[in-house]
């Protein structure tokens, strides 16, 4: 116990009811806006980089594994930085690299020179990680544990609500209005910068409760020993290592995804570049639409179970049939393009089941839940380096894009064998006698 008041049914607004902490409300909005704009060029940087440098597909897949290392390495730092500093002063941090080296790789670009595009591209992957991640530890320790998945789905709702599906949106609009072309996607990652802006304001000046503005770890650890807990509990704690590896395999074929089916949908099979916006767009809009309700299933029907099920067996057959239906239906045609895009909302869709992993990996350590979620957040930005790493190493050995598919449903069907020893206490929804519970961290003493 952390000596806090414990919240009651009298305290709680819609908002807390439905999973989303009140105090933190606008916090969540200025996570959508920022990851809309971030989201910006996710589905067409790949031949952008390639038509402007003159480069092939391989060395630009590489290039997009070292920014998502950047990420990697950030996300485990939103978590370890958020318990030494507190949240709010994380989300500062990544708000201001973001901009800062989002210039810089623009004004790379028309140099020609791939190592300056490849080193500011790769600051900058530092930026969002630091920003979003920093706000999902901040969500973990103002929620109730009984509704720890519902808020975690919410919390996906925004992230995934702005990277990729209004970030596509926004480039469909934006793309045209600067000429089309490489100009108009150029003319749209500038514009993109006033989105992460104004989802930094909206934020920063929107959510004042004062928990999250300073220190989380005791005072008496010192630093290095903050910094360090989630990698020592990581190697300690098999259950710790299994969940980080879980969490890691989740997302990755998305972002895998977003490598090589620009070219596939666009140019290979004939729908052009707005269609394969469009696809991108209604398919993690149906990601965006079940986030909170995975989260919610979780909370009542058990957080492995929705996670086996759901996200790792589901997400397996959602991703087969987003590469194979395109390939099965007449290319080009408009109602094998309909099919593609329902193949691919069922991946979208079935994506969200991994939600309560969010709510599982704090349980798995409840002595140690600020170095826990170091980890989850680190998983979760690793997703888009493991994404890009496959898609590079398989393309280096010759396998194609299909190997490329067939290597993630692989790590898929290991994900489904380790699920299964992650095991944990949960409170549930609707039992009666449950009264609402104390947040999850102390606060700085």
């Amino acid at each position: 116990m952390n000596g806090d008041p414990v919240t009651t049914k009298a305290d709680e607004t819609f908002l807390d009811r439905i999973g989303i902490p009140h105090p933190l409300r606008w916090g969540f909005l200025g996570v959508l806006i920022f990851m809309t704009g971030n989201g910006t060029e996710s589905n067409f940087i790949t031949p952008h980089l390639m038509e402007a440098l003159g480069s092939t597909e391989a060395t630009i897949a590489t290039v997009i594994s070292l920014y998502s290392a950047a990420v990697l390495i950030a996300s485990y730092l939103s978590g370890a930085l958020s318990d030494l500093w507190g949240p709010r002063r994380v989300m500062v941090l990544g708000a201001v690299i973001w901009v800062v080296f989002e210039v810089a790789f623009l004004l790379a670009i028309p140099t020609g020179s791939l190592a300056l595009v490849t080193i500011t591209y790769f600051i900058r992957g530092l930026g969002y990680p630091l920003f979003a991640f920093a706000f999902l530890v901040w969500g973990n320790l103002i929620t109730p544990t009984k509704r720890n998945g519902t808020a975690v789905g919410w919390f996906y709702v925004m992230f995934t609500g702005g990277l990729p599906t209004l970030g596509s949106v926004f480039a469909l609009i934006m793309i045209p209005s600067f000429g089309g072309g490489l100009s108009g996607e150029t003319g749209a990652m500038w514009s993109s910068i006033a989105l992460v802006v104004i989802g930094f304001c909206v934020a920063w000046f929107g959510v004042r409760v004062p928990r999250g503005r300073h220190r989380i770890a005791p005072v008496e650890e010192s630093t290095p020993a903050v910094l360090t807990a989630g990698l020592r509990l990581t190697a300690t704690n098999p259950k710790t290592l299994m969940g980080f590896l879980i969490r890691f395999i989740n997302t990755a074929p998305q972002y895998g995804m977003f490598i090589i089916l620009p070219a596939v949908i666009s140019d290979e099979l004939g729908w052009g570049q707005a269609r394969w916006l469009t696809m991108t767009v209604l398919v993690y809009a149906t990601n965006i639409g079940v986030n909170a309700l995975f989260g919610y299933i979780g909370d009542r029907w058990g957080w492995q179970r929705t996670v086996r099920w759901f996200g790792i067996f589901g997400s397996a057959v959602g991703l087969l049939a987003w590469w194979y239906v395109p390939h099965w239906v007449p290319a080009g045609s408009t109602w094998g393009y309909v099919l593609a895009v329902a193949a691919g909302c069922v991946f979208g869709c079935l994506l969200a089941g991994f939600v309560p992993m969010g709510a599982i990996m704090p349980a798995l350590a409840p002595d140690h839940k600020g170095a826990a979620m170091a980890m989850y957040t680190t998983a979760a930005g690793g997703s888009a380096f493991l994404g890009s790493a496959v898609v590079a190493v398989v393309l280096a050995i010759g396998l194609g894009n299909v190997g490329v598919v067939w290597a993630f449903i692989v790590l898929y069907a290991a994900a489904f064998v380790m699920i299964g020893f992650l095991k944990v206490p949960q409170p549930r929804l609707g039992r009666p006698g449950e009264a609402a519970e104390e947040p999850h961290w102390p606060r700085a003493r």
